[in-house]
C-alpha cells in the first residue's frame, strides 16, 4: 500500500485512497473523495430535473417534442383556402394563380396536399394546423410571379377526437408583390 493511501489520510485530496479493514481478511476498498459522490449526485439531480421540464413543456408545445402519448389523437380537419386579392376577392386555390402556380406543387407533402378534403390529423391537430400555418406563410414567400395574391386565408373545420367543429381562420404574411 502506498504510503500516502493510508487509513487515517484526509479525505480531501483528489488521489482515491485503499482502506482495509471493511471486507474480508486482507481485502482493500476504495476510498473516494466526498465531492465526487456530490458531483454525481448533482448530475443525476440535474438530469432528472431536465427531463422533468421537457415533459412538461412537451404538452404545451403543438408538436408535442418529448411528450409521450400512448395513442394517436382521433382528429379529423378540413381547410378552405383562398388567395385574398389586392382588390378584396376570395378566390380559391383551386382556381389558376397568376404564374401557374399550384398549392398541391408548392407544398409537395401529402398532410396538406387537397386541403379541401377531410383527412386525419396524424401528428395531432395542434401539429397538423401549425404545419398548414406554416404553409401558409411559406407559399405567400414562394410565389414571386404571383402580382395579385395579398395574403392566403385558411379556414379550417376541426373535429377534436370526435368533438367539435372547431372552425379557426389562419392568415399568411402580407405579400408585398401585391402592394
Amino acid at each position: 500500500m502506498p504510503a500516502s493511501a493510508t487509513p487515517d489520510a484526509p479525505h480531501s485530496s483528489g488521489v482515491e485512497q485503499h482502506a482495509t479493514g471493511a471486507g474480508a481478511a486482507g481485502s482493500e476498498r476504495i476510498v473516494r473523495p466526498r465531492w465526487r459522490a456530490r458531483l454525481v449526485r448533482g448530475f443525476v439531480a440535474v438530469v432528472l430535473v431536465g427531463h422533468a421540464v421537457l415533459l412538461v413543456r412537451g404538452y404545451a408545445d403543438p408538436h408535442k417534442f418529448f411528450a409521450f402519448q400512448p395513442f394517436n389523437e382521433s382528429s379529423t380537419w378540413r381547410a378552405d383556402i383562398v388567395r385574398v386579392t389586392a382588390d378584396g376577392r376570395r378566390v380559391p386555390i383551386e382556381e389558376p394563380w397568376p404564374g401557374g402556380y399550384d398549392w398541391d406543387e408548392l407544398v409537395r407533402w401529402g398532410v396538406l396536399e387537397r386541403p379541401g378534403t377531410m383527412r386525419h390529423a396524424y401528428s395531432g391537430l395542434g401539429t397538423s394546423l401549425d404545419f398548414l400555418d406554416d404553409a401558409l406563410d411559406w407559399v405567400a414567400d414562394h410565389t414571386p410571379e404571383d402580382d395579385e395574391t395579398l395574403y392566403l386565408e385558411a379556414t379550417t373545420e376541426a373535429y377534436r377526437n370526435t368533438r367539435g367543429p372547431e372552425v379557426r381562420v389562419y392568415r399568411s404574411e402580407l405579400r408585398e408583390e401585391a402592394r
